[in-house]
């Protein structure tokens, strides 16, 4: 479904992904892992195609120069050059760090503005869904979502990008700031997406709760995949073990 063929990003002179190449099977789940900073969130703007709207923001004010070289390829057509919003259309969301939902908005507001491109149907369908998988944004549907806990702010982030009804959803940081009882409702969540077979792609520093349900891995290292694996041959092999389990 998704290839990243020698993918480098430089800001400035700054190498922040060096010759990254990776692969998701439709239907799989699998993990990029790495401690903050390693690129993980580049790495995920450049598949989106953030970065190509970052990189004309910059260009526009007379910011910091941003180069993408290497290739990004999905369903076999090479989509490097294409915008953000093409790739939405083509099934590609991503779900940003940080969450960043719009905090004056209602919960169910903002899960409607991620349900933009799709028709009252879709909207309905995913709706429900998003209602089954995180039944306390039901209950708080009316509330505005600056007034959310971190972790449901999370769950309603995932949510919204969950309207979009993505064939390949992008997780940045979903773990990032929650408390580890959260985090392992967000990781239940993660699972459970796999049931509308929507392939799913992860980055975050927190191997722990990720390594026993992803297919496969990646870990990242300042802008470099140093190892890949199954998630059981990541978990037992020992340099995995003394970075992420301090074993």
């Amino acid at each position: 479904m998704l290839e990243v063929r020698d993918l480098m990003v430089f800001y400035e002179n700054g190498l922040a992904i060096n010759g990254v190449s990776l692969a998701v099977e439709r239907g799989e789940l699998v993990g990029v892992l790495g401690s903050n900073g390693a690129g993980k969130s580049t790495l995920m703007y450049t598949i989106s195609g953030i970065i190509l709207d970052r990189k004309l923001k910059e260009e526009r004010r007379g910011g910091e120069r941003i180069t993408v070289f290497g290739e990004i390829v999905h369903r076999g057509e090479e989509i490097t050059g294409l915008k953000a919003s093409m790739r939405v259309r083509r099934g590609i969301v991503l779900c940003p760090e940080r969450r960043r939902v719009f905090p004056e908005s209602s919960v169910l507001e903002n899960l409607k503005i991620g349900a933009y491109l799709r028709d009252r149907s879709e909207q309905r369908e995913m709706l429900e869904y998003t209602w089954r998988l995180f039944p306390n944004l039901h209950r708080l549907r009316s509330r505005a979502a600056g007034f959310l806990s971190g972790g449901e702010q999370q769950m309603l982030a995932i949510g919204r990008a969950l309207m979009a009804k993505p064939e390949l959803l992008l997780l940045d940081e979903p773990l990032l700031g929650l408390a580890p009882a959260v985090q392992l409702k967000v990781i239940e969540a993660i699972r459970n997406i796999r049931e509308l077979g929507i392939t799913v792609l992860v980055a975050d520093q927190y191997a722990r709760p990720l390594l026993p349900i992803i297919d496969r891995g990646y870990v990242l290292e300042s802008g470099s995949i140093t190892l890949t694996g199954s998630g059981a041959e990541l978990r037992e092999n020992p340099d995995v073990r003394a970075a992420y389990f301090g074993v």
